[in-house]
């Protein structure tokens, strides 16, 4: 239940009620602006401010104008009396659209800094969690060497906190305002009336533009979420390599009374990482209709406008969804660091496979010499793992008799784990404190 309504103020903010409400709200600061410019009296511009609207109001307009802009101005209009002859006076639609737009971006990239805020806490503190506890760190899905599980989760912060970087930055392109004029020429308005309706609202004045603000800007931002969303889902992809059967070092929590499959009752599956995983999908899907919304027709066209009224709201809401489960899957995460250390084990001693090959031209054998040696022991241990046999590489090194010069203590050395955790600590110290 918690997660169900954790989400309302995102799914609010992109209703079709508060999408009008920051149009009335950009129309107030015009008003304040002509005001303070001596076109409107106080008075014109104080019943200004008082102006509402009700929504079936604008639909019912709608319904004869076939216009959301002139209907909405329509709906307000009916709250004003003779004031209503300078309110909406000398812009054009996209002046309040796509300044509203701005604002309503803002307010959702900071509410998607706020998740990612939550998310770097959590991983943050599981990363020191994990910061002395051994896994087997793998490329290509098979094991290469031990290292520290906190490492896995210093990385994905590391990754995340770039995120928010980006993020900050897309917020400065993006947080522009426009009052500009039917065609960007500020033909009927002065250039300050721009600059103090942007500044009423907190938005930096576009320096230049048409009939709408450039929608590069716009399409920055959903790229920006769309990479976010494959990071996360890198995490997610990781977690559900975690819960594997055969690998089962981590899995998601698994509440009373909860159940994984209607046919298999033993069944516990990584189903929130999976949901993780298509929510990401979707979010990058947002990404070519946003990059072919930059080429309009001229000073514009519409053909941007019914994409961005899917986009945003979809995507912002599901991206804020997405990283609330990805933060609380993390959270809750339930770690094996017994069965870590088994699989690390389960192979042999072949993961230490490089310390011997650097160990060994210190003791003046050549680098292809160190090399044919090591690998002919490791594909001996591979074989007799394949037949069901115990093996050990270091068993095996030590009745190589091109070694024989080579003691005993110097190969067992290494084989010791703890060798891979000594840059531990620095690296955390570079990741998180920096």
């Amino acid at each position: 239940m918690v997660e169900r309504y954790a989400r309302e103020a995102m799914t609010r903010l992109w209703s079709e009620q508060h999408k009008f409400e920051t149009y009335l709200r950009v129309e107030k600061a015009v008003a304040k602006s002509w005001h303070a410019l001596g076109l409107i009296d106080a008075q014109t511009c104080e019943t200004i401010q008082q102006a509402s609207f009700q929504l079936g109001d604008i639909h019912a307009f709608e319904q004869i104008t076939k216009h959301d802009i002139i209907a909405f101005i329509q709906a307000v209009s009916k709250t004003l009396g003779d004031a209503e002859r300078f309110f909406h006076y000398g812009i054009t639609s996209s002046d309040c659209i796509d300044t509203a737009l701005a604002l309503l971006l803002k307010e959702s990239l900071g509410i998607i800094l706020k998740d990612l805020q939550e998310l770097l806490e959590v991983l943050k503190a599981r990363a020191y969690e994990f910061k002395d506890t051994l896994t087997i760190g793998r490329s290509h899905g098979i094991h290469g060497e031990p290292m520290s599980f906190g490492l896995v989760w210093a990385l994905w912060f590391e990754e995340i906190k770039r995120h928010v970087h980006s993020l900050q930055g897309v917020l400065e392109e993006v947080g522009v305002g426009m009052i500009s004029g039917a065609m960007g020429n500020m033909a009927h308005i002065p250039l300050e009336l721009e600059e103090k309706t942007c500044e009423i609202l907190g938005l930096k004045p576009a320096p230049i533009t048409n009939q709408v603000i450039s929608r590069d800007r716009h399409a920055k931002v959903i790229n920006a979420l769309a990479v976010l969303a494959s990071s996360c889902e890198k995490i997610a992809v990781n977690i559900r390599h975690y819960q594997r059967t055969e690998v089962y070092e981590a899995e998601e929590a698994f509440g009373v009374g909860q159940r994984g499959s209607s046919a298999m009752p033993h069944k516990r599956n990584p189903v929130l990482s999976e949901n993780i995983t298509g929510l990401c999908r979707v979010i990058r899907g947002f990404v070519m209709p946003m990059m072919e919304n930059v080429a309009l027709w001229h000073e514009r066209d519409i053909s941007h406008s019914s994409v961005e009224r899917f986009v945003f709201p979809d995507i912002f809401i599901t991206a804020d969804f997405m990283l609330h489960r990805l933060t609380n899957l993390l959270k809750d995460l339930v770690v094996y660091p017994e069965n870590m250390r088994a699989n690390l084990e389960r192979t042999g001693g072949l993961v230490y496979s490089q310390r011997v090959l650097l160990e060994l031209p210190k003791l003046g054998f050549s680098k292809d010499q160190s090399y044919a040696i090591v690998q002919e022991n490791a594909m001996q241990v591979w074989g007799n793992l394949q037949g069901g046999q115990q093996a050990s590489l270091l068993e095996c090194l030590l009745v190589d008799a091109r070694l024989q010069s080579v003691s005993r203590s110097t190969l067992q050395n290494c084989f010791d784990p703890l060798h891979y955790l000594q840059r531990t600590d620095q690296i955390f110290k570079r990741v998180f404190q920096s």
